[in-house]
């Protein structure tokens, strides 16, 4: 089916089904949208120290986060410069990295260190086999990589999101729980749905009793968006006298960040195939060993767990409507999916689906 996203959206039809259905978009959006922009990758507590790393894959790239003996941060190749075996697996402290294939070992800032049983090879000098690195950095204590070097720097990419997040002392919060969830549909049927309160009466009645509904507003920006989400008889929901207002940021292409006046929420959407979805919840609170630390995170991943099983629900039966030989396209509603067409613009002109 040709398309072109039309950036006016009262006239705008979605991006089509089979890009949603079909294997091989994956393969571009691996390429063109994962590859190109900043993905979260970690948080800066699981590298405070020399020495220490952790794994992560973006856009299908196998990559090993380390903090050097120089005490630099740096992501580089977890794939061995030899037969591509793994360098390193999960997370850790080492004085070295040795791949789990053939034994090949590199020092923590990605050079090449040992070559066992290498006698007899010729035109061969070690130099030329450091770790592939790229580009990484850090906001508010979470780490970003981007594996295009001529990426424009995090801080641009972010823009005003800096600015509009509440006023807060976020180096103050700590990784308080995590947990992921696998989801029978394309990551884009995900984000689509996170991106409008337009499903939130039919679909979440717990989450629309506690809403003001009729002001609730999405505000698009350059690479993100916001969801304001005023509260009307909170109960569930976390507010303070002085701002009674939720805010659910988006940072294109897969990234939410929840953030309520005592803790935030981060939620990580990650293509598993072309119609599989992990996603991933990591919740940030100060002071999480205390007991009325813990019995908030208790209530706060008790009603996102309400909400992620309905989203689930209605975003794999969506998947299967995708796949519908009745269906194509649809449209959007001006009022409450101007979330959706800025997102799927972003995408369109990443994926070359821009006329002209």
């Amino acid at each position: 089916m040709p398309y072109a996203f039309d950036p006016r959206l009262p006239y705008a039809t979605t991006i089509p089904s089979q890009y949603y259905t079909e294997g091989h978009f994956l393969d571009e959006e691996n390429r063109t949208v994962f590859g190109r922009t900043w993905q979260l990758a970690g948080h800066a507590g699981q590298v405070r120290e020399k020495g220490s790393y952790f794994t992560a894959v973006v856009g299908g790239e196998p990559l090993l986060i380390v903090r050097g003996n120089d005490h630099v941060l740096r992501a580089m190749s977890n794939v061995c410069r030899h037969r591509a075996g793994p360098v390193a697996k999960g997370s850790g402290k080492k004085p070295v990295l040795q791949c789990g294939y053939h034994g090949w070992t590199y020092t923590i800032e990605g050079k090449l260190h040992a070559t066992p049983e290498l006698e007899g090879i010729e035109c061969f000098d070690r130099a030329d086999f450091s770790l592939p690195a790229f580009q990484i950095d850090e906001w508010q204590g979470l780490l970003f990589v981007n594996l295009d070097p001529d990426a424009t720097p995090l801080r641009d990419f972010l823009g005003e999101l800096v600015s509009d997040m509440p006023e807060n002392d976020y180096d103050s919060f700590r990784l308080a729980a995590r947990k992921e969830w696998e989801l029978e549909c394309n990551w884009k049927v995900y984000v689509d749905n996170y991106l409008e309160g337009y499903h939130i009466p039919i679909v979440h009645p717990g989450l629309f009793r506690e809403l003001d509904y009729p002001n609730y507003r999405t505000e698009t920006k350059r690479n993100y968006s916001i969801q304001f989400a005023p509260t009307r008889r909170p109960e569930r929901i976390r507010t303070t006298g002085a701002d009674d207002q939720v805010r659910y940021f988006w940072l294109y292409p897969n990234l939410m960040l929840n953030v309520y006046p005592d803790n935030f929420s981060t939620n990580l959407i990650l293509p598993l195939g072309p119609r599989r979805t992990l996603t991933v919840f990591e919740w940030y609170f100060r002071d999480p060993e205390t007991a009325a630390t813990n019995n908030a995170l208790a209530d706060t991943i008790a009603f996102s767990d309400e909400i992620q099983l309905e989203d689930i629900e209605i975003c794999e039966a969506v998947q299967r409507g995708l796949a519908s030989r009745t269906y194509e396209s649809g449209r959007y509603s001006p009022a409450r999916e101007n979330g959706v067409h800025h997102f799927h613009g972003l995408y369109a002109r990443d994926m070359g689906l821009i006329a002209g």
